[in-house]
């Protein structure tokens, strides 16, 4: 037996390290030709070399956000079982290249939130191309160790880090904008408090105007239409101010070309534009739904999973416009550096913003779905199953959250982070469930209380009886079935009391959210900054003293 448990063992072992290395072969095949393709196409330009060697970083870089970030998009999707995890991984691949290569953007900002002055760097290009491409290997190898230790962070944070702690080790304290770094530590609490209330809110109303309802399906017919009207408000509006930035100009002279309507040509849609035209297709879908849950209501019974099936199909929806959305600004977190690296190097100077090369964005396009395929699954199985149990409902706020957040807070000027707000909606319906169970287990626990004072007035009954027969002298034969009937009467008293407190001892132990995950990621966002920080300072002195 002992050897047969131990072949199982073993085959187990050989299978997961088979697996583990393809993953390694094609993540290697990617970066090294991307190395390669870099090399040979720039082959004109002086310190090509050092551009390959970047653009291999950039891979490197992209393929650790697919890995951990976009399991924010569809990990809720897949702990709900409204999409399986090979499914969740092809729809997130899709839109993320979609996302990145269609509205990722010709022109992207090479040092993230303008956290450091690049003046300070003049017109010695060494410096910074250095200061770039160790916050580039820094905040990627940060992502890949969070990954390992299956902590979902932001990628933001990661290479704002990254800038920060190159541009320091390269120019000084100075270099950095702290009133910036200051913006970005507040999005800490911020967002995971933002996207924690939004999704427990959105749960609540669901629990309270359908699930909480005696006719469920009845209730749904009325309100599913509602929710999902509003989801598509908020995707659409969410989409256009964030992924139609680059191809704004284009659709509106589209538009032009229609006989009759004029429409300003602008640089990017404004929150008037984007909020009225998701709200005309919010109308459409509202009338949509309705019409079609009338139909299938008819054969629905009345339970909340029939309930919870409704929500599948606007989950699936939400998962990929988030995805989609996550490709078109995220990318910009692997190719940001990436670009100003070629930028420098190929025009011999420092800009703020540099034009990105097709194959630039490709590579960060390409990546990010390369990464998602290969190390994505243990984070999406992080955040759909191990901080809390979600279900199609539970996950459609959170979606909702990761959206209307993002929309209130840009509006309002708050830094916040796409990660912390999915991260912090996960906890807030965890936390929501807690709260609801522990407000319909405290009347169940008056009465369990009730009982124990009840018992206890009848075991204290029993025990005088006992005690005053055992003391009677010449006992008859009735008072012996008595004592036997006492001593019965006790035991099964001092059961249901032992059985009651323990009931109220496990109600007050119920944790829907499982708090050691809590305080790893918690943990892990606090130290995101530094840690990157620190690391592309130390890899700065290690490449400049390569390069001197």
């Amino acid at each position: 037996m002992e050897i047969r448990t131990i072949n199982k063992l073993e085959k187990q072992a050989l299978k997961r390290s088979g697996t583990d290395l393809t993953r390694l072969g094609f993540a290697l095949f990617f970066m090294i030709g991307v190395l390669t393709f870099s090399f040979l196409s720039n082959g004109g330009i002086s310190n090509n070399m050092f551009l390959a060697v970047a653009a291999l970083i950039g891979a490197y870089m992209a393929m650790n956000i697919g890995a951990n970030d976009v399991a924010n998009n569809v990990g809720p999707a897949v702990g709900s079982k409204a999409l399986t995890l090979g499914t969740a991984i092809i729809i997130a691949a899709i839109f993320e290249t979609a996302g990145a290569l269609i509205a990722g953007g010709d022109v992207v900002q090479t040092i993230k939130n303008g956290i450091i002055d690049i003046s300070a760097f003049g017109t010695d290009t060494d410096p910074f191309i250095w200061a770039m491409m160790a916050a580039l290997l820094a905040a990627a190898l940060w992502l890949n160790f969070a990954t390992m230790m299956k902590a979902p962070v932001s990628t933001t944070h990661s290479i704002v880090g990254g800038v920060m702690g190159a541009g320091i080790a390269a120019a000084g304290f100075s270099i950095v904008s702290w009133p910036t770094m200051a913006s970005i530590a507040a999005s800490w609490v911020i967002s995971p408090i933002l996207g924690g209330i939004i999704a427990a809110g959105f749960l609540f109303a669901i629990k309270k105007s359908i699930i909480f309802k005696e006719d469920k399906i009845e209730s749904a017919k009325k309100w599913v239409p509602f929710f999902v009207a509003v989801m598509a408000w908020a995707f659409v509006t969410y989409i256009i101010l964030k992924g139609f930035k680059r191809i704004w100009a284009n659709i509106i002279e589209i538009f032009n070309l229609i006989p009759l309507v004029a429409v300003e040509v602008t640089k990017k849609p404004s929150f008037s534009t984007a909020f009225f035209i998701g709200l005309i297709i919010a109308v459409f879908v509202y009338f949509f739904v309705r019409r079609r849950l009338k139909e299938r209501a008819k054969t629905l019974e009345n339970s909340r999973a029939s309930v919870n099936k409704l929500f599948t199909i606007p989950l699936i929806f939400a998962a990929a416009l988030l995805s989609f959305a996550h490709g078109a600004n995220d990318v910009a977190n692997a190719i940001g550096p990436l670009a100003a690296i070629n930028d420098a190097i190929v025009h011999g100077g420092i800009s703020s913003k540099a034009d990105i090369p097709l194959w630039v964005m490709t590579v960060g396009a390409l990546g990010i779905a390369l990464g998602l395929a290969l190390y994505g699954p243990k984070l999406i199985k992080t955040v759909g199953n191990e901080i809390t149990d979600l279900d199609q409902m539970r996950a459609f706020s959170i979606a909702m959250a990761a959206s209307i957040t993002v929309i209130v807070a840009s509006q309002l000027g708050l830094p916040v982070s796409s990660t912390h707000i999915a991260i912090g909606g996960v906890f807030g319906v965890g936390f929501l469930r807690e709260w609801l169970h522990s407000s319909a287990r405290n009347k169940d626990l008056q009465e369990d209380k009730l009982i124990i004072k009840d018992e206890k007035k009848n075991l204290n009954a029993y025990h005088q009886e006992l005690n005053s027969l055992q003391a009677k002298d010449g006992k008859n034969k009735e008072d012996y079935e008595r004592i036997v009937e006492l001593y019965k009467h006790i035991a099964e008293e001092e059961k249901i009391i032992k059985t009651t407190k323990k009931s109220i001892k496990e109600a007050k132990k119920v944790e829907f959210v499982k708090r050691d995950a809590v305080k790893k990621i918690v943990a892990a966002w606090i130290i995101t900054v530094p840690a990157a920080a620190i690391l592309a300072a130390i890899l700065f002195f290690m490449i400049r003293g390569i390069m001197i």
